[in-house]
């Protein structure tokens, strides 16, 4: 016999946590599990739909998903299918790989008024996510409030700011990218509490902003007269220098020198959400996560574990470290016994059917693919 180890969530921790164990124990049977019918959690959902390099990471989880003694169970949502006692009980250990999909309130007036959006219900929308199919009306959305000074913010400035030629070689879901391009947008105003010499964006995606065909980057020179804090660690203070350059370059640009101007904001906290200031606010000020049991066996990883930070990649060392906790904490134990817990899901064959469905559409209209976005669509098309 050998050991059984569950992987709850089937997104880049989780599978950096079974590459970690895999590499060790390659004798390991393990199971990614997702309340999802599809894997990769945050890449697939939560990447922004034109940043198809950094979406190209589901690669190496293929190749995993490939491997003999890992699989995939889809559509298993704990709690619902099998309850944490029951996952706990059939498993030697237990990874919570849930990360935090619920968005974090800015706790001001006006926040609950119905254009205003968190930034993980819009990308969302934007990915074709199956729980967040009716999107925000745009049909009359002139200007435009990104509240944050992280990437998620400008992935949110940029999707709405790009042209339709731009987004060609996405893979927006057809209703988002055709409500953006008919949307008669003027100004998007990105807005940060703090000064831009705190602002979290990193260089590559702040200089994007100001190559956008249809749309002119421009910031307030008179706050850009800072700089990038001594104390910092170097490379994070390099990171800000190079900021800051980016911002004072958007500082020499004419506002409305293209059809739409991206204005960058800078030390204004929202006190309040004012309905005849803007016709969209997306707030992008991080997110919350739900509760899970803590105890013997049970190791959380990622977002699960640390809080919403960090990039796809830095999720890598942090699972690979968890799965040496794992393989530790199995090594004084015997291999459990009994009946193989998982429910009826979604197998990796399942997956691979809605795939290939979704590649073969995106084709036909030259893109990577059209997702399937209604959850009786994914199910039937993932049992053939």
């Amino acid at each position: 016999m050998t050991h059984r180890v569950a992987i709850v969530g089937a997104g880049p921790s989780g599978f950096y946590a079974a590459d970690g164990l895999l590499r060790t124990r390659p004798d390991l049977r393990i199971d990614l599990i997702d309340r999802l019918p599809t894997p990769f959690g945050l890449v697939r959902a939560g990447v922004a739909p034109d940043h198809q390099g950094t979406k190209a990471i589901v690669r190496q989880f293929e190749r995993l998903l490939a491997q003999p003694d890992v699989r995939f169970a889809g559509n298993v949502e704990i709690g619902r299918d099998l309850s944490w006692e029951e996952l706990q009980a059939g498993y030697d250990a237990v990874i919570v790989a849930t990360g935090m999909v619920i968005d974090r309130k800015l706790g001001v007036p006006g926040e609950e008024l119905p254009f205003v959006w968190g930034s993980w219900r819009f990308v969302a929308w934007l990915n074709g996510h199956p729980d967040f199919r009716q999107g925000p009306d745009l049909s009359a959305v002139k200007r435009v409030a990104v509240i944050g000074n992280g990437n998620v913010a400008l992935d949110v400035a940029r999707v709405l700011a790009k042209s339709v030629d731009e987004m060609t070689k996405s893979d927006i879901v057809p209703e988002a990218g055709a409500a953006i391009a008919a949307a008669p947008l003027t100004d998007i105003y990105v807005i940060g509490r703090r000064g831009p010499e705190h602002a979290s964006f990193t260089g590559n995606e702040l200089a994007e902003m100001g190559r956008l065909s249809r749309a002119v980057a421009v910031a307030d020179p008179a706050a850009l007269a800072v700089e990038a804090p001594a104390h910092d660690p170097t490379l994070e203070r390099l990171r800000k220098v190079k900021n800051l350059e980016i911002l004072k370059g958007f500082a020499r640009n004419v506002p409305g020198g293209k059809p739409i101007t991206v204005h960058f904001v800078f030390n204004q906290p929202t006190a309040a959400i004012d309905p005849d200031e803007f016709d969209l606010v997306v707030t992008c000020i991080g997110y919350c996560g739900v509760e899970f049991p803590k105890g013997e066996g049970v190791f959380p990883v990622g977002w699960a574990k640390r809080g919403p930070t960090g990039t796809i990649p830095t999720n890598r060392a942090d699972s690979h470290g968890v799965a040496q906790q794992v393989i530790a904490w199995l090594k004084e134990r015997d291999p459990k016994s009994g009946p193989d817990p998982l429910p009826l899901s979604v197998d990796v064959a399942g997956w691979h059917r809605i795939d290939k469905a979704e590649v073969a559409a995106g084709a036909k209209l030259g893109r990577p693919r059209v997702k399937l976005t209604d959850w009786k669509a994914l199910l039937d098309t993932a049992e053939g």
